[in-house]
């Protein structure tokens, strides 16, 4: 499937031409000329974009002040922003990264250099995210321990992440009750296996409708298999 962009740009010539040159390059662009639009869009659950490509001077809301606005949103703050501007002054590049933007690039640009750029950041986001899990639902930080379903954070205990964590890594498999019981609990468990059950079923409460993610197995264990 496309890696789909947002393009938050209200000058029409220059968002036609990003969302040609970003489909010939293999992407799914999305044009919003606003950036209330651009708000909206970045935070669409059925179609979070991979990265968002930013001006920053728009009518209405201000690009600096839209990134603003995504860093402080759990489902946006991660996604990757390329800010586009005329300005070419230290202190507007400067001040663009320390809103949030990942990269910034000076308007007139190279489509070429744009599009490199972007792959670049991609890459970087992809590598960053060797320790997470994304679907079109339910996001997992295993290294920060963060869980969301539908962009509203889930809690969890100690144990119930580490058999999330577990079944996550090891996804599309069946995972055995024994299995599971070795790595949450130890080795040195010989407790009732229903301990695991009862912990399945509360992880599965917890994370609402991103509890269909988890497969019972019937007579083996477990399996994740991801929200469909």
């Amino acid at each position: 499937m496309k890696q789909s962009i947002l393009v938050v740009e209200d000058d029409a010539d220059i968002a036609e031409s990003l969302e040609y040159n970003l489909q010939r390059a293999g992407f799914r662009p999305v044009i919003a000329e606003s950036g209330e639009k651009g708000l909206h869009l970045a935070l669409d659950k059925k179609n979070r974009p991979k990265l968002i490509i930013l001006d920053l001077m728009l009518p209405g809301m201000s690009g600096m002040e839209l990134c603003r606005r995504l860093r402080r949103e759990p489902a946006a703050a991660d996604t990757p922003i390329i800010m586009l501007t005329a300005r070419s002054a230290e202190a507007d590049r400067i001040g663009g990264l320390n809103t949030g933007a990942d990269d910034y690039i000076v308007k007139p640009f190279s489509i070429k250099e744009l599009i490199a750029r972007v792959n670049a950041v991609l890459r970087r986001t992809e590598k960053d995210e060797s320790r997470t899990y994304r679907d079109k639902t339910l996001f997992v930080d295993l290294e920060a321990v963060r869980v969301e379903c539908d962009g509203e954070p889930v809690k969890l205990t100690r144990k119930e992440f580490s058999l999330l964590e577990h079944l996550i890594n090891n996804a599309g498999r069946v995972a055995s009750r024994q299995q599971l019981l070795d790595a949450v609990w130890g080795y040195s468990y010989f407790g009732d296996s229903r301990t695991l059950d009862v912990h399945i079923r509360r992880l599965r409460q917890k994370l609402g409708s991103c509890g269909t993610s988890i497969e019972t197995v019937i007579g083996v264990g477990y399996r994740f298999v991801g929200c469909k």
